[in-house]
C-alpha cells in the first residue's frame, strides 16, 4: 500500500467584514497625515486670526462713522422698490465652516421672496459667494471680485470695490450689503447693511441740518462714506473667517485623533486575531502529522 502525505500549508484568510492589516495601515498612515495638515493649518489661521483682529479695532471706527452719519440724518432705504441690488462679501478660500454659505442663503432667502428676481442685481466679493450663487443666479450677476482672502483687505481694495459700484450701469432704487461681523473666537452674526447713493442722502429730512454743503461736498464724502463700509466689512468678514477656520481646523485635528485612537485599536485586535488565528492552524497541522 503506498501512501501519500499531504503538506499542510496555513493560509490567512480574511475574515468577513474586517479589514486586513494592510488596510487598516493603509488608513491609519492617511488620516495621521491629514492630523498633521489640519493641526498646521489650525497654528496658521491662530496667527493670521490675532493679526486681523489687531487690523479690525483699526477699521472698525470707519464703518461706525459711516452708520452713525445713516442713522443721525435718518437716511433709509425702500426694501419694496423692484431694482434690487445685493451685495455678497466672502472670500475665495474654504474650511471655515458656515462663514460664506450664511451670506449667500441671507441673499436667496430675499430673492426668493421677490416676484421677479431679474430686477435684482448681484455683486459678488470672493469666488466662494460667486460659486454658490452663480448655480441658480447667474444672470442676475452684473460683476464680481477675486483674490479676497489670500491677504489682509486694505482701503484701497474697498475702494476698488466702491468705485465699480458707483460707476456700475445699473440703476438701482435700494442697496444692501451682506457680511459677517466677528463677535467672538466661536461666534459671528451675518448682518445686512444698507447703501445709499447721493440722492437718498439729499432727500433726508435731517440733512437740512448740514448747512452749506455743497453737491460736490455730498458726492465725496458719499464716495468715500461707502468706500469706509465696504472695508469695515471685508475686515469684520476676514476676522470671522480666520476665527471659524481656526475653530474647524482644531475640530478636525481632534475627530483625526479619535480615528487614529479606533484605528489603532482595530489594526491590534485583527493583528492579534491573525497571529491567534496561525498559531491554532500551525498547531493543529502538526497534530493532524503526527
Amino acid at each position: 500500500m503506498f501512501s501519500r502525505t499531504t503538506q499542510f500549508i496555513p493560509q490567512c484568510t480574511q475574515v468577513r467584514g474586517m479589514a486586513t492589516l494592510k488596510e487598516i495601515r493603509v488608513r491609519l498612515k492617511s488620516v495621521t497625515n491629514i492630523q498633521k495638515i489640519t493641526k498646521s493649518m489650525k497654528m496658521v489661521s491662530a496667527a493670521k486670526y490675532a493679526r486681523a483682529e489687531k487690523d479690525l479695532k483699526v477699521a472698525r471706527p470707519y464703518g461706525l462713522g459711516a452708520k452713525a452719519f445713516y442713522e443721525q440724518a435718518e437716511i433709509k432705504g425702500d426694501s419694496t422698490s423692484p431694482n434690487q441690488l445685493l451685495v455678497a462679501v466672502t472670500s475665495d478660500r474654504g474650511l471655515c465652516g458656515g462663514v460664506h454659505s450664511n451670506v449667500c442663503k441671507a441673499i436667496k432667502v430675499i430673492l426668493n421672496e421677490m416676484e421677479n428676481t431679474a430686477d435684482a442685481k448681484l455683486i459678488l466679493i470672493g469666488d466662494k459667494s460667486k460659486a454658490m450663487l452663480s448655480r441658480l443666479y447667474a444672470k442676475n450677476i452684473i460683476m464680481s471680485f477675486n483674490d479676497i482672502g489670500k491677504k489682509s483687505p486694505s482701503f484701497g481694495d474697498a475702494t476698488l470695490v466702491a468705485q465699480n459700484i458707483l460707476d456700475s450701469d445699473y440703476k438701482f432704487d435700494n442697496a444692501r450689503m451682506f457680511y459677517n461681523v466677528f463677535k467672538s473666537v466661536i461666534s459671528y452674526k451675518t448682518t445686512e447693511q444698507q447703501i445709499h447713493l447721493k440722492e437718498s442722502i439729499m432727500k433726508s429730512e435731517q440733512f437740512s441740518v448740514y448747512d452749506s454743503v455743497d453737491d460736490e461736498t455730498v458726492t465725496n464724502y458719499n464716495e468715500f462714506q461707502l468706500a469706509s463700509l465696504v472695508y469695515f466689512a471685508m475686515k469684520e468678514s476676514a476676522t470671522s473667517e480666520q476665527s471659524s477656520r481656526m475653530t474647524a481646523m482644531e475640530g478636525a485635528t481632534k475627530n483625526a485623533g479619535e480615528m487614529i485612537d479606533k484605528l489603532t485599536l482595530t489594526f491590534n485586535r485583527t493583528r492579534q486575531a491573525v497571529i491567534t488565528r496561525e498559531l491554532i492552524e500551525i498547531i493543529s497541522g502538526a497534530s493532524a502529522l503526527e
